[in-house]
């Protein structure tokens, strides 16, 4: 009986899970031409309320530099997230970068967004440099950047 019961509880339990389906993006930052060192960003999800959801990217390797990024350092260190599968270099000015994000698709048109963050050593912190709106019809244009970001373009990776 209690066979039985498995055969007809364990199919109603395992159809009622949705399983969150990530999409990647290519991401490509152009930075302006500027002096200096390195620009350190970070990529984090932003709640609708304007919350950190997560963070996506951390370009800059150097753990000792994070707290110039005041605003996302003061979260990274509350929640103790994760950040060895998402860092990679810092980039310089008038250089590029891509990166791949991997999106969770349940979280477009709802009022979530991307968040671009960048500091230099020994210069402005720009805790909004680009911000861009995950919507399907903002996800597909360039982004300006406001700091030492000059541009962010997404694509959806087939």
């Amino acid at each position: 009986m209690k066979s039985l019961l498995l055969l007809v509880v364990l199919p109603v339990l395992y159809g009622s899970i949705s399983y969150a389906q990530t999409s990647n993006y290519k991401c490509m930052i152009q930075m302006n031409s500027y002096e200096g060192e390195a620009a350190y960003v970070i990529i984090s999800l932003i709640n609708p309320n304007g919350s950190y959801a997560k963070t996506l990217a951390v370009l800059g390797p150097d753990k000792q530099w994070y707290n110039t990024l005041k605003e996302w350092y003061k979260y990274q260190t509350k929640s103790g997230e994760k950040l060895s599968a998402v860092t990679s270099a810092s980039v310089g000015g008038g250089d590029r970068a891509v990166r791949t994000l991997a999106i969770d698709e349940s979280r477009l048109n709802k009022g979530y967004k991307l968040r671009f963050e960048s500091a230099v050593e020994e210069k402005k912190y720009h805790v909004q440099d680009v911000e861009i709106p995950l919507t399907s019809a903002a996800m597909t244009e360039r982004a300006v950047g406001k700091g030492y970001i000059r541009f962010v373009k997404l694509s959806k990776v087939q």
